[in-house]
């Protein structure tokens, strides 16, 4: 679960500490005071895409540190990373330039770790989230997740590139003589380009760092030589002056020895200097001011630049770009191999991308009707009396994809009587709010951490009530992180967060902060609507509210 975040120069939050509690923890606030920052906060500290546009106007660089218990984390992934103890702290940082960096446990790590582990500890649920459930590539991928069969898709989608390979090298084979030559051409004209400046993984990078100290050697060997001096090689240097008040302070200690720390002192201070010298010593030795090495470089540099620009952005995009080339040139210069060899490797790996293919039919046809029946169960207690759901399952043999040759539709009736038809044709965005939930329920398994960022959209009513018993019972044995409008959804936490945007007419600032227990009533009176404090109606009500959520 999750113990802390801390959130620094995030959008709009200066500075922010949270620790929520185990069961459903609340977030709100008025419109746009910033709760879902907090939760993307969180979603930036466990790995997600982000830009320095995050970063909060007049900072230099944002952190997030997010710190987990280790409980849940798969063994394999805990030797993966060297994660040792009952803590695990995420930290990641980001500055104006674009440039981030990623710990565990203030270990530097890949950012692809963070999320690696974070996948397994939260599961998120988007405010938007749940309009993506209307697309038939996510109720697709939705139900491979459940069946546990993300593995086999990989398997079917390295298929479907061998069958698609061997396509585009019988297609090779195929074309004209004329159109060979051209298409081999271009290639050997490309390759050459990108070989003849041989760029090497990583070499664009340490040239940034290198650059700067080149072009400004000169100025730092005088620098350098005359720190060491002032240090170390005249009557006057530091080291000479030290090396003198020791000798005066060390006959004075003889006689005092209240001095001795003043003793101490210096001749910790006189290693220190010592070592300082060597270091600037070494720096200097190792600077080189030649300025044909400098002009060598920037030269390297502008043709890496533009090897990038052309096939880019990044040199490592360049490599594969040659890689590319290369497969693409075998495959045209073999072209005159017999176009039956060709055929038999089509058919050959058409047959094995086919029984993939029938395979996944088979898993996801038994799939989806057991998550048609937990998920009907889980959603029709929160206001569909007469609910039909099926997840349909068909496939087109003639044509296959990465994916496999399925197309998967999630079918719904909400009303007695009324036809199961497409999700996205029936359901209003409150159902699809409800439907969401159901699903996040069922397929999140044993992530301890579920976020769900206003999960509540576009419900109220007996029905907001109902969604605010469900997540409270969700929370049961786990965390919940839930971004809410609706004081029914309020009132079934089991703790409460505030949040509020303060400004003072030329900045504004986020605060965030658990509410007492006195606190609670007023925040759920203001949710309902009261005007003030002294709204003795609303605040009635919130009291009652509160008690019937809690005696449940």
């Amino acid at each position: 679960m999750l113990k802390k975040l801390s959130v620094k120069n995030f959008a709009v939050i200066s500075q922010v500490e949270f620790t929520p509690k185990s069961g459903l923890n609340v977030f709100t606030g008025e419109t746009g005071a910033g709760k879902s920052v907090a939760i993307a906060a969180l979603g930036f500290a466990l790995g997600e895409r982000a830009s320095a546009s995050f970063i909060k106007d007049g900072a230099d660089k944002l952190e997030v540190q997010a710190e987990f218990d280790t409980h849940n984390i798969p063994l394999p992934l805990l030797k993966k990373y060297a994660v040792e103890g009952d803590r695990l702290l995420f930290t990641r940082t980001l500055d104006r330039k674009g440039k981030g960096k990623a710990f565990l446990n203030k270990r530097p790590v890949p950012v692809a770790a963070l999320a690696e582990i974070g996948k397994t500890l939260v599961d998120f649920h988007g405010q938007h989230e749940h309009q993506s459930l209307l697309q038939p590539e996510v109720q697709l991928f939705m139900l491979d997740s459940f069946a546990h069969l993300l593995d086999l898709r990989q398997k079917t989608q390295a298929a479907w590139k061998k069958w698609t390979d061997a396509q585009a090298k019988l297609a090779a084979a195929q074309l004209s003589e004329q159109e060979k030559q051209r298409q081999l051409d271009l290639c050997l004209f490309q390759l050459k380009e990108i070989e003849n400046i041989a760029p090497k993984a990583g070499e664009d990078v340490e040239l940034d760092q290198k650059l700067p100290q080149l072009k400004y050697a000169g100025k730092l060997l005088e620098s350098a030589a005359e720190a060491y001096r002032c240090l170390y090689e005249d009557e006057t240097s530091a080291t000479s002056l030290l090396g003198r008040a020791i000798r005066h302070v060390q006959d004075m200690a003889e006689k005092d020895e209240s001095l001795e720390p003043v003793l101490d002192s210096l001749t910790q201070a006189e290693t220190l200097v010592s070592d300082a010298c060597a270091e600037i010593s070494d720096y200097r030795d190792g600077l080189d001011a030649d300025p044909q090495t400098l002009d060598t470089l920037l030269t390297r540099h502008e043709k890496l630049k533009r090897l990038k620009l052309k096939y880019g952005p990044e040199l490592a995009d360049v490599l594969q770009t040659a890689q590319e080339m290369k497969d693409q040139i075998e495959r045209l210069q073999n072209s005159q191999l017999v176009e039956k060899e060709l055929q038999d490797e089509v058919e050959k790996s058409r047959k094995i991308l086919e029984e993939y293919c029938e395979e996944l039919h088979e898993k996801r046809y038994l799939a989806a009707q057991k998550l048609a029946e937990l998920l009907k169960k889980e959603i029709t207690p929160l206001g569909f009396e007469g609910l039909l759901f099926e997840i349909a399952v068909e496939m087109d043999a003639e044509n296959p994809t990465q994916t496999g040759a399925d197309r998967v539709e999630f079918l719904f009736s909400p009303n007695p009587g009324q036809a199961l038809r497409p999700l996205h044709q029936t359901a209003s965005g409150g159902e699809l709010s409800r439907v969401m939930l159901g699903l996040k329920t069922v397929l999140a398994g044993e992530v301890p951490t579920m976020i769900f960022d206003e999960v509540d959209t576009g419900i109220g009513g007996r029905t907001a009530t109902l969604v605010g018993q469900k997540l409270h019972t969700v929370a049961q044995g786990r965390q919940v992180l839930c971004v809410t409008h609706l004081a029914t959804v309020a009132a079934c936490a089991d703790a409460h967060f505030h949040i509020e945007k303060v400004t003072d007419g030329k900045k504004t600032d986020v605060s965030l902060r658990a509410l007492t227990e006195e606190e609670i009533a007023p925040e759920i009176a203001r949710m309902l609507g009261a005007l003030s404090e002294n709204d003795t109606a609303a605040l009635s009500h919130a009291k009652q509210m509160l008690k019937t959520a809690h005696s449940k």
